[in-house]
């Protein structure tokens, strides 16, 4: 198994925000992609007097091919975590001010079954099928991984309300 890493973006934000509502805007467009949602790690630091801190590891993984599959890992850092509630509309909603950080990451994976990593003669089947197919195939499928990393970065930041509601990235892969 060959892993190809894209270069990890971060988003950084500070200030009020619903931290369920983010969750279930990324399990929502995992969900929406065809992706498999793992959260991985949490970890809850005991408060301090500027408020708590968390830790949280999620992973997407989507299997595009019987040799190609992709892997998003988000990890989430929040310091100073304080729960506010404020009255909207005539109802009292629990909101989180935070500062946060988020890093985005994403792997192409080849050979994920381990279909050649069984015995000698499958090794060196497989060293022949990345030499000369999977290797220059592999470049296609960075692609559409990266600009659907970028894409999830925006749904964040306009979850965040930190960039207009048009997204660069949106029509690229012919979706909606």
């Amino acid at each position: 198994m060959a892993i190809y890493p894209l270069r990890p973006i971060s988003l950084r934000y500070q200030g009020l925000f619903d931290f369920d509502g983010l969750y279930a805007t990324v399990v929502d467009w995992a969900k929406n992609y065809g992706y498999m949602w793992h959260e991985k790690a949490y970890k809850h630091k005991v408060p301090n007097p500027k408020g708590a801190e968390q830790e949280m590891e999620w992973e997407m993984t989507s299997k595009v091919t019987e040799f190609i599959k992709f892997r998003i890992g988000i990890e989430l850092h929040a310091w100073d975590m304080n729960e506010v509630e404020v009255e909207t509309e005539g109802r009292r909603k629990t909101l989180t001010n935070a500062r946060l950080i988020i890093k985005i990451n994403g792997h192409v994976e080849s050979d994920w079954q381990g279909k050649f990593s069984g015995t000698p003669f499958a090794k060196k089947l497989g060293d022949i099928y990345g030499k000369l197919v999977a290797d220059k195939d592999i470049v296609a499928y960075w692609d559409p991984l990266y600009y659907r990393i970028w894409s999830l970065h925006a749904i964040m930041k306009k979850y965040f309300d930190m960039q207009s509601k048009k997204n660069a990235y949106k029509g690229y892969l012919g979706e909606n």
